[in-house]
C-alpha cells in the first residue's frame, strides 16, 4: 500500500524551521570560523612560540585545517544516522558537540603554562569541531528543503545558508569589539577566551530552538515505506534496505563527484577571502588587524542579506546557471581583489572582500537546494553530506595554508590568485556536468518503484524496491 503524501507544512511552521535551522548553523559556523580568525591573530604566539611569525601562523593553520579532515567522518556517521533515525536528533547531537569543543578551547591553557600538550589538546578539540560541523550541514538544509516545495525550495533552503556570514559576522565582530575595548597585552592573555567562552551561551539558545522543530514529513514518510518494506520483505532478503552509504556510492556516485568539483570553488574563494586576508592584509599590505577584521565584518552583513536574493533567483532561472555566476565571478574577481588590497586602503579592501563574497553568496545560496535534490530522501543526508564535506579535505582546509605558503615562497598574491582561478575551473566544469533538478519534488523521489536497470534519483530509496511498492 502507498503511503500518503506528506502533508504540506503551515507559512508559521515553515518559518520556525527555517528559524531553527539558521539559528543552529549560525552557531556552529560562529564557533567554527572563530577559531580560524584565532589561528590567524592570536593561537601562533599562545600554542607556537618561538617559530618564525609566518611559520607560526603556518602552523596555526595547519590545527585549523585538522578541522576540515574530521568533517568526512562527521558526514559519514551523521549521514548514516541522520538516513537512519531522523535529521533532528543528529541536529541536536551535533550542536551538543560543536559547543562543548569551543566551550573547552575558551578554557584551554596555553603553551607557557603546559607545554607541548597545549597545541595537542587544541588539536583534539578542532577535531571534534570538524567531526560535528560535518553532520550539521547536511541535517540543517534538509530539514528545511524537504519541509518546503519546489517552487521556492531555493529560497527556504538558502536561509540555513546564511549561518556561514551570520557565524562569521558574529565571530569577527565579536573579535573585533575586543580588539578595540583591549590592548593587545590584554587580547593575548585572556581576551581571546571571552567569544569561545560565549558559545556554552548561544548553544543553550540554539537547543531551545532546535528542540522544538518536528521531523521531516518527507523522512518520515520515506521511514513509514521503508518499514512496509521491511515487513514484507521475502526470506531471501529481497526488498531489504541497504545502508545509506551502500546506496549513495551504488546509485549517485555521479551525484557526489558533481558535489565535490561543485564545492572547489566555493570553499576555497570562502577561506582565501575571509581567513587568509586577516594574514595577507596585515604582513603584505602593511593594514592593522583590526582594518582587516571591520572589512570582513562589513562584508559579511552584505553576504547574509545576498544569499536569500541569490536563492530566489535560482528559483527562476535554475541552480546550474545561479552557481556558473558565482563560479566565472569568483575566478575573474582574483586578481582585481589582491590589487584593491595591495593600495592599503580601507575603501579599497572593504570592495575587495564585498565583491568577492557576493559572487562566492550566487555559488553558496542554491547549494543547499541543489544538492539536496540530486539525492533521494533515504540515503540524502549521506549523499549531501558526503559530497559536500569530502570535497572540503582538498579544497577548504588547506586553502588558508596554501595560500599563506604560497606568499611565503613567492611574496606575490599572483599564485594566490592563480589557485583559486584552477578552482573556479574544476566547479565550471563539475556543474556544467550536472543536470537541472530546481522542479524535483522531494517526496516524488520516492514515489516511483525501481523496475529495471540502474534505479534513478527519482526511482531510488535507499537503494531497493520491489516492484509491488
Amino acid at each position: 500500500m502507498a503511503s500518503a503524501a506528506p502533508a504540506p507544512p503551515t507559512p508559521a511552521s515553515l518559518k520556525r524551521i527555517v528559524a531553527a535551522s539558521l539559528i543552529g548553523t549560525t552557531i556552529e559556523w560562529y564557533d567554527f570560523f572563530l577559531y580560524g580568525s584565532a589561528a590567524a591573530l592570536v593561537f601562533n604566539k599562545l600554542f607556537f612560540p618561538g617559530s618564525d611569525p609566518l611559520v607560526g601562523t603556518l602552523l596555526s593553520f595547519l590545527t585549523y585545517a585538522v578541522g576540515f579532515a574530521a568533517r568526512p567522518l562527521g558526514a559519514l556517521v551523521f549521514g548514516h544516522y541522520g538516513d537512519r533515525v531522523g535529521r533532528k536528533k543528529l541536529l541536536v547531537l551535533s550542536l551538543l558537540l560543536m559547543g562543548g569543543a569551543t566551550f573547552a578551547i575558551g578554557l584551554l591553557p596555553t603553551h607557557a603554562t603546559i607545554g607541548t600538550a597545549a597545541p595537542v589538546l587544541l588539536t583534539v578539540l578542532r577535531l571534534v569541531q570538524g567531526f560535528a560541523l560535518g553532520g550539521e550541514w547536511g541535517g540543517a538544509v534538509l530539514l528545511v528543503s524537504e519541509h518546503g516545495d519546489a517552487e521556492r525550495r531555493g529560497f527556504w533552503a538558502s536561509w540555513p545558508q546564511t549561518g556561514a556570514p551570520a557565524g562569521q559576522l558574529l565571530a569577527t565582530g565579536v573579535l573585533a569589539a575586543l580588539t578595540a575595548l583591549l590592548s593587545d597585552g590584554q587580547f593575548v592573555s585572556w581576551g581571546w577566551r571571552i567569544p569561545f567562552l560565549l558559545s556554552g551561551v548561544l548553544v543553550l539558545v540554539g537547543l531551545w530552538i532546535r528542540l522544538s522543530v518536528d521531523e521531516s514529513p518527507v523522512f518520515k514518510a520515506a521511514l513509514a515505506r521503508a518499514a512496509e518494506r521491511a515487513a514484507t520483505a521475502g526470506a531471501d532478503g529481497a526488498g531489504a534496505e541497504k545502508m545509506p552509504l551502500v546506496a549513495v556510492l551504488r546509485h549517485h556516485w555521479r551525484d557526489v563527484l558533481v558535489a565535490m568539483g561543485a564545492r572547489m570553488a566555493e570553499n576555497i574563494s570562502y577561506y582565501v577571502i575571509t581567513a587568509f586576508i586577516l594574514v595577507y592584509a596585515t604582513n603584505s599590505a602593511g593594514l592593522s588587524k583590526q582594518t582587516a577584521l571591520n572589512a570582513v565584518l562589513v562584508a559579511s552583513a552584505v553576504h547574509f542579506a545576498v544569499i536569500p536574493a541569490w536563492g530566489a533567483l535560482s528559483d527562476r532561472i535554475g541552480r546550474r546557471p545561479v552557481y556558473m555566476i558565482g563560479a566565472v565571478g569568483v575566478g575573474a574577481w582574483m586578481f582585481p581583489f589582491f590589487a584593491l588590497i595591495d593600495s592599503a586602503s580601507f575603501g579599497n579592501l572593504l570592495l575587495a572582500v564585498t565583491v568577492g563574497l557576493v559572487l562566492h553568496g550566487a555559488m553558496y545560496a542554491p547549494q543547499a537546494a541543489f544538492f539536496s535534490e540530486m539525492f533521494a530522501t533515504r540515503m540524502r543526508y549521506s549523499g549531501a553530506s558526503i559530497g559536500a564535506q569530502f570535497s572540503s579535505v582538498a579544497a577548504g582546509a588547506p586553502a588558508p595554508l596554501i595560500a599563506t605558503a604560497l606568499l611565503a615562497d613567492y611574496g606575490s598574491s599572483t599564485p594566490i590568485a592563480l589557485y583559486v582561478m584552477a578552482a573556479a575551473l574544476i566547479t565550471v566544469v563539475a556543474v556544467a556536468c550536472a543536470k537541472e533538478t530546481r522542479h524535483r519534488d522531494l517526496a516524488d523521489v520516492d514515489a516511483e518503484p525501481a523496475r529495471s536497470g540502474v534505479p534513478t534519483p527519482r526511482q531510488v530509496d535507499a537503494g531497493s524496491r520491489t516492484p509491488g511498492d
